[in-house]
């Protein structure tokens, strides 16, 4: 394999090890997308301590804005972040980014607890939708059965316009949440009788099987607008303060979303003067509804408020960051320059997906997410890292290189474009140690065994799944995260009751526990976490969906919303109701007593 001054591939070898040349022709489109690489040092990685001497004189300005003016070497006491550094007789600037090149993970880690996706997990309060006093809820039944992890399906923002998308993986923001996840009633001023009236409404989708995305915001978003209406002073001053501390980032979400409430949930059918954020008719557009922008900033305030309600509870949240975003949606609108619009993300056809998989999420051009320092990275990281909790992050090997797929074309004429993938895992260390946060790498498939030891070298759990595996959990490593299985794989009722059981991942299971068929699908349950439990790794996850022996998954990739309720399918049980659910305890108590008595 050859890799090109753009950082193309000319093929890949396949999940078999055949090797599948790239199509000439996707070669030449890519070089067309991707430019001419800036001139100049663009990023600059250190480790704290460093003290460099400079070829010539520069000014140094830390992340924060403290002015340390003309240095000739790197300071020795150098916070860890990203700073700018430029020559004082002219040139590009240098992103210079500390790094201690190994992100947070505690020694001797061993914490246990549940996987569940956010929206299908509802309470007799929720407003059809689960929430997060919903994932505070799981939180406290988690901490009184002694687990002390809560891993959560991504909470990234979607335009909150109809029709809202189902998939937490094609978000229109990474860097905000989903408004859809607040608690109407627990808002300052939900005792409104209009508010009530609404909740009532919304409480009655508890009868539908599958969440209405749509319906549940078309009963959130007017309650929240009347709790809006009659704000206090106070209010007023703490939302201008969080504004202020968010910047421009926040307002750019906020623009978004009330331009998207006039003109449609995709920019790229906005009126032209509106499709870039920089123009200034944007500015003007913006003023003119200017409450409704307040409006929008003050649902983040509201989110990262329950949120932190969430997290006080005791166990370790662990967020998920997307792949990519919707090409249509607010990040693409705001960082549009750095995209390849002419391309989606994907993966080649594999023993997994024969035909391949095309996400519809338009790839960073390499050089340009460079000439910025990686900001956009580290922006992200950011704002999906609670203080103490940790981040997996989907599709880890994305940042070494990604699958580009010609929009329009098939996967089979895609071809991989390499990062800088060093210095992002540095990016990822630096965020994780300042948030004091674990970082789990979704890395199953193809992952070239070079990047697989960086990601080590990093502290970056690897993904251990039952399905995968034909060796025990108890010879799993322990820098990794153990589950039976993920969202878009069987569940381990539809593997054990042969629903939906592919021979391979049937056989794994079956190496581990004996023969299934016939057996009550409960003590298969308890009897491969408590194996799952055993295992040396950092954490080990039961999903909510086989704690209750869902089985159907929750997503199957390959298949759309139209054919198939994906990311939507309630949990048959209420989240109130699981302390009381014999089959969820004793799945639980088998995976703790794996940890706990491994032998």
């Amino acid at each position: 394999m050859t890799t090109d001054s753009w950082g193309v591939d000319d093929g890949w070898r396949d999940t078999r090890g055949r090797w599948q040349p790239a199509s000439p022709a996707t070669i030449e489109a890519i070089h067309e997308a991707i430019g001419d690489p800036a001139p100049g040092r663009a990023a600059w990685v250190v480790r704290p301590g460093a003290d460099d001497v400079l070829p010539r004189p520069h000014h140094l300005q830390l992340e924060d804005g403290t002015d340390l003016g003309e240095v000739g070497h790197l300071p020795s006491g150098l916070p860890l972040g990203i700073h700018a550094l430029t020559p004082i007789d002219g040139g590009p600037a240098t992103s210079l980014i500390v790094s201690p090149g190994r992100g947070h993970l505690p020694p001797d880690l061993r914490s246990w607890g549940v996987a569940v996706q956010v929206p299908t997990a509802r309470s007799a309060a929720s407003w059809g939708i689960g929430d997060l006093a919903d994932v505070r809820t799981l939180a406290g039944w988690l901490a009184d059965l002694g687990g002390d992890v809560l891993a959560l399906s991504p909470l990234h923002a979607p335009t909150p316009v109809h029709p809202i998308a189902a998939s937490p993986y094609y978000p229109s923001s990474r860097r905000w949440r989903s408004p859809l996840l607040i608690r109407v009633d627990e808002v300052p001023g939900a005792d409104r009788p209009d508010v009530v009236a609404l909740g009532a409404q919304a409480r009655s989708l508890l009868d539908e099987p599958v969440v209405d995305r749509d319906r549940c915001w078309a009963l959130q978003r007017p309650a929240l607008e009347h709790i809006w209406a009659a704000r206090t002073a106070a209010d007023r001053d703490r939302l201008a303060a969080w504004r202020t501390e968010h910047g421009d980032a926040l307002e750019g979400w906020a623009r978004f979303c009330a331009l998207a409430e006039q003109h449609g949930p995709s920019w790229r059918g906005w009126p032209a003067e509106l499709r870039h954020p920089g123009g200034a008719a944007v500015g003007r557009a913006a003023a003119s509804v200017a409450d409704r922008v307040e409006f929008h900033a003050w649902l983040q305030l509201l989110v990262d408020r329950q949120l932190d309600d969430a997290r006080r509870v005791g166990p370790r949240l662990v967020q998920d960051l997307a792949v990519g975003v919707d090409p249509g949606g607010a990040d693409a609108w705001l960082w549009q320059d750095l995209l390849a619009d002419e391309f989606s993300i994907g993966a080649p056809p594999d023993s997994f997906v024969p035909e391949g998989q095309s996400w519809g999420l338009p790839p960073w051009v390499p050089w340009r997410l460079r000439d910025i320092g990686y900001r956009p990275l580290a922006d992200l990281l950011r704002a999906s890292l609670v203080a103490g909790g940790g981040l997996r992050i989907d599709h880890v090997m994305g940042l070494s290189r990604l699958f580009w797929v010609p929009a329009g074309g098939s996967p089979a004429d895609g071809a991989y474009v390499r990062f800088a993938g060093r210095e992002l895992l540095d990016v990822v260390a630096l965020e994780s140690a300042r948030a004091g946060a674990v970082i789990v790498g979704e890395d199953l498939g193809t992952v070239e065994p070079a990047f697989r030891q960086e990601l080590r070298a990093t502290g970056i759990l690897s993904t251990r799944v039952v399905w995968f595996e034909a060796i025990p959990p108890e010879a799993w490593p322990a820098e990794a995260l153990a589950m039976v299985t993920t969202h878009d794989l069987p569940t381990l009722v539809g593997m054990a009751s042969g629903r939906d059981s592919p021979p391979e991942m049937l056989a794994n299971l079956e190496h581990l526990v004996g023969p299934v068929s016939g057996r009550p699908v409960a003590d298969v349950s308890v009897e491969v976490h408590r194996r799952l439990g055993a295992s040396p790794a950092a954490f080990a996850l039961a999903t909510l969906e086989d704690a209750l022996a869902v089985p159907e998954r929750p997503n199957r990739p390959g298949t759309t919303d139209d054919e198939r309720s994906n990311w939507s399918v309630a949990l048959p049980a209420l989240v109130d109701d699981l302390p009381d659910h014999p089959g969820a305890r004793a799945t639980l108590q088998a995976l703790g007593q794996g940890r706990t008595n491994p032998n």
